[in-house]
């Protein structure tokens, strides 16, 4: 694919519409990369089988757990993911090095459908599946930070931010492709033929993993016509490559500075905002209001179609008043609307909820010396006071309480309503045991029809209660959008050429694989110590704001810098 076509520089460029090569160069890039976020979020999507599948040695609780940890140990990674991946883009080039992350993602990701399973080679199949989450990560690290400098090292001068726009589109597009297809084998195979294969002679939740590697083949075809960046040949021409561009990004004050502003003011308010609409969002509607898993994904999916053209428009408005503006203030728009917001969602989606949260008294009363934290965002504490084992087994119930001091010495107990419930020694009869208390004192069952409920994709359209929570749910999907449309362009400008992918890629994937990545499970484990189902918004709420604060003072404005001259520090050389 020649490049002579594609002035990034040329202040013309900016007047002119897009070139057949740059489509091609966006094509390319945007295409490898929802294959990527594609093979990332089957996972995440299908945990709970999963956990079946390759922790089938603990029970259901247990499991869950592990199969969330093997999900999170994938967003723990990314930051080492890109710094190795980010040196070597710097050194041998964008091109190559995105190639080969997108080799091991979706390697790892046709194997994940080929393991055995726990049943059949024991623990040889959870421990593959955490390596080959980790080679996941690993390879996403890489992945994001070279697509999105390789997209605007070749964009025109005024529209950085709509051509990364279109790769911002790729972590939701890839969600939302994972969701239809498990959505249709789901339908097309029935819930048992899905999860054990019943009556087919491959379990449908394989699939999706094992198709995979056509997405890869495609991908590698595509990227395999292109050539490197104009930016980076540049340098390699004039000589000005970094020899050691770790040392360069995170050894000098000067850069290193800039990197850590990235962070604060701009990537952590990002990741919040972005994991909130779309995850933490999926994860309120199934755990905390007991939605069903195909009305749940019917309405995360209708919420991504309708919200999705945004992160074209916020990239495109970013060219013309700035990042900052945009990206700001999605934050702090966010961080003042997530309360309502979320409460709305309540009383639409499950309204005796909603009023069981105003009517229903439900206390744990107990000496407070005998109440430990219950903090547990990664779910692997063993809790052994009955006050603790109480309020998680509350939590989990998704039934909010109220923690009453008690005489000392007293042994704690629950009430619903004043009526006494006793304590279980252990978390899952509670969780049975406070369920149908609950449902005593006004809280829905499993179940219960208030519940929003649709019978497939297009049914939630004649439903007007789903319309409403969809609804809700695009006005989150669109701060995504607000937040995340302009990111791209704007960490890019960030950095100079030489040390640009590993400088970049860090800020980006420590706010989204550490603060965003790890936003569901921490917002639980602050549901659960509070016993408030809307206490875990503090989270993205206070980092949000954070990110305001800090971009308001200390980023830079950079939607007009020339991102080949610039060299990190305001100098031209």
């Amino acid at each position: 694919m020649a490049t002579a076509a594609i002035t990034p520089h040329s202040a013309a460029a900016t007047r002119r519409p897009m070139t057949w090569e740059e489509k091609k160069v966006i094509l390319a890039s945007s295409l490898g990369t929802v294959f990527e976020w594609y093979d990332f979020y089957l996972y995440g999507s299908l945990a709970t089988i999963i956990g079946a599948q390759f922790f089938s040695a603990f029970d259901v609780t247990t499991r869950n757990v592990f199969a969330l940890l093997a999900f999170a140990a994938g967003f723990l990674v990314r930051p080492f993911g890109a710094i190795f991946f980010g040196r070597i883009g710097d050194l041998v080039g964008r091109k190559y090095t995105f190639l080969v992350t997108i080799l091991i993602m979706g390697f790892s990701t046709f194997l994940v459908g080929l393991l055995p399973s726990y049943a059949q080679i024991g623990w040889v199949a959870p421990v593959v599946l955490i390596a080959l989450r980790m080679l996941q990560g690993l390879a996403l690290g890489g992945e994001y930070g070279g697509a999105a400098v390789y997209v605007a090292e070749h964009a025109p001068v005024g529209r950085r931010g709509f051509y990364t726009s279109f790769i911002q589109i790729t972590a939701t597009v890839g969600l939302l492709l994972s969701l239809v297809v498990i959505l249709v084998l789901r339908t097309w195979m029935g819930e048992q033929g899905f999860q054990t294969g019943e009556g087919w002679p491959i379990a449908g939740w394989r699939i999706p993993f094992l198709l995979s590697v056509v997405l890869l083949g495609v991908s590698v075809w595509i990227r395999l016509q292109m050539q490197e960046s104009p930016a980076f040949k540049k340098m390699k021409e004039e000589g000005t490559q970094s020899k050691a561009p770790l040392k360069e990004a995170f050894g000098q004050w000067s850069n290193l500075k800039m990197v850590l502003i990235a962070l604060i003011g701009l990537a952590i308010g990002q990741a919040v905002v972005w994991y909130t609409g779309q995850f933490y969002a999926l994860f309120f509607i199934q755990s905390i209001l007991k939605v069903d898993l195909l009305t749940s994904n019917v309405l995360i999916a209708w919420s991504l179609i309708l919200g999705t053209g945004g992160f074209v428009f916020f990239g495109a408005l970013s060219d013309k008043i700035g990042r900052k503006p945009v990206i700001l203030g999605g934050c702090l728009i966010a961080a003042i609307t997530y309360f309502p917001l979320f409460g709305a969602l309540t009383s639409v989606v499950s309204p005796r909820l909603n009023q069981a949260l105003e009517t229903a008294k439900v206390q744990v009363v107990a000496d407070p010396a005998t109440c430990g934290s219950v903090f547990d965002p990664v779910g692997i504490r063993t809790f052994t006071a009955k006050c603790d084992i109480a309020r998680v087994a509350l939590a989990r119930s998704a039934v909010k309480y109220e923690l009453v001091p008690a005489a000392a010495g007293s042994a704690p107990k629950v009430t619903f309503n004043g009526k006494e419930t006793p304590i279980a020694d252990a978390i899952p009869a509670n969780i049975t045991a406070f369920t149908a208390a609950a449902a005593e004192a006004g809280y829905p069952k499993a179940g219960d029809p208030t519940i929003l409920k649709v019978g497939g994709f297009f049914d939630a359209l004649g439903n007007t209660q789903a319309l409403k929570a969809i609804g809700i749910l695009t006005i989150l999907v669109i701060y995504v959008t607000m937040v995340y449309g302009p990111i791209a362009a704007a960490l890019v400008e960030f950095f100079p050429t030489r040390i640009r992918y590993t400088a970049m890629s860090l800020p980006y994937h420590i706010a989204n694989g550490w603060f965003g990545g790890l936003l569901p499970p921490t917002a639980f484990a602050m549901v659960a110590a509070t016993g408030d189902i809307y206490y875990g918004l503090w989270y993205p709420i206070v980092i949000a704001l954070v990110t305001f604060v800090v971009g308001l003072l200390f980023v830079p404005e950079t939607k007009d810098r020339d991102i080949l001259t610039f060299d990190g520090l305001g100098a031209k050389r």
